[in-house]
């Protein structure tokens, strides 16, 4: 289902995470030091424990585990408008380019599907290749600025102090329901 490597899982977050996920989080925020678009602030920041202890019993963060059982990844859901939205999805920089990213996000997608949801929206750099390409890559497409939900506008107010939001964008996926992707059932005959 997620091409994970070898050794590697996905699996609902436990609070006893909390402090591996934090580290991760700002790992992952190191990748940004060379493109200049984070201030140094948002490259010290990460997603608070408050967050995580919150979110996790809500079956809304999701780890990445090596074959050890350490997190070296995760992704942060939480309900928006009607459909789902990813929060945040980091690897650590030390898995990186094996696919765990994208079995994330994969992950996300089911649990929208299996929350009978519409979508998956998101807000990203445009053109950081891990970010707007990735997605894209994905079947994420850009929503228009004039398409923009009220509560997009709020995420990118609370960013502007930290980022240039003029490089990022949101972005949706549609999520397609069982029925549609393996039709209809057939009727059973005598």
């Amino acid at each position: 289902m997620s091409d994970l490597p070898e050794g590697y899982s996905i699996t609902p977050a436990e609070l006893d995470d909390v402090p591996a996920l934090i580290a991760v989080d700002k790992a992952a925020s190191s990748m940004f030091a060379a493109t200049g678009l984070l201030s140094d602030d948002a490259l010290d920041d990460h997603v608070p424990a408050e967050v995580f202890e919150h979110e996790i019993p809500l079956f809304n963060v999701f780890v990445a585990r090596n074959q050890h059982g350490w997190a070296v990844g995760f992704a942060l859901i939480r309900m928006r408008g009607n459909g789902l939205y990813l929060d945040q999805v980091s690897v650590h920089p030390d898995h990186g380019q094996k696919g765990i990213g994208r079995a994330l996000l994969i992950r996300i997608l089911t649990e929208a599907e299996l929350r009978k949801l519409p979508h998956v929206s998101l807000s990203t750099f445009r053109d950081v290749p891990w970010n707007g390409p990735f997605y894209a890559s994905m079947g994420f497409k850009e929503i228009p600025n004039d398409k923009l939900e009220a509560y997009m506008r709020e995420i990118e107010d609370a960013q502007r102090p930290f980022m240039d939001v003029t490089k990022r964008c949101f972005m949706r996926r549609k999520v397609r329901r069982a029925l549609f992707r393996f039709g209809a059932p057939k009727p059973e005959t005598e």
